[in-house]
């Protein structure tokens, strides 16, 4: 069989318009309990805590097992669902926030453990009306400890896409 330079080239660029989306393999999609390195159990990350009477807050105190991450998922492309912790905002939206477990964590009750937090820096805003939604985030997930204003972090994501999560 013979293929003529210009078909040749005429195929080359038919590929190279190809949208990267399409030619990716599709995100792998895990929940919270993926976040915890296999082995260690739940109810291992969740430490003692102390009261701060002053403030009127509880401030949990964390072992070594609250930082473990799963090493499987550093580099991961995933999708995940969780809820929005404003970070940085514009008008034209949330660019980056702590994507969460439950509603309201992290503000009207104690943090959960860092390796079940993800610091995330949307690639587009997500519009500030849909804040108390659930969302799903897909992107890249890696390694990497972090302290934020609201708490500290085991993982970072870049959010290729965001979507309402559908119950």
């Amino acid at each position: 069989m013979t293929v003529s330079r210009r078909k040749l080239m005429s195929f080359a660029a038919a590929c190279a318009a190809l949208p990267r989306a399409a030619l990716a393999a599709p995100a792998t999609e895990i929940t919270w309990d993926d976040l915890i390195p296999p082995g260690v159990p739940y109810s291992e990350i969740i430490g003692e805590g102390v009261m701060d009477e002053r403030n009127d807050i509880w401030l949990p105190q964390f072992d070594a097992n609250a930082t473990k991450l799963n090493p499987a998922l550093d580099g991961a492309y995933i999708k995940m669902p969780g809820f929005i912790i404003p970070i940085d905002q514009s008008t034209a939206g949330v660019t980056s926030f702590v994507l969460v477990p439950y509603v309201g964590a992290c503000l009207h009750t104690p943090p959960p453990p860092p390796n079940q937090l993800v610091f995330v820096n949307a690639v587009t805003p997500w519009p500030s009306d849909n804040l108390w939604d659930a969302v799903w985030v897909t992107g890249r997930i890696q390694h990497e400890l972090q302290t934020t204003e609201v708490a500290e972090t085991g993982y970072v994501m870049e959010a290729e896409f965001m979507e309402i999560y559908v119950w």
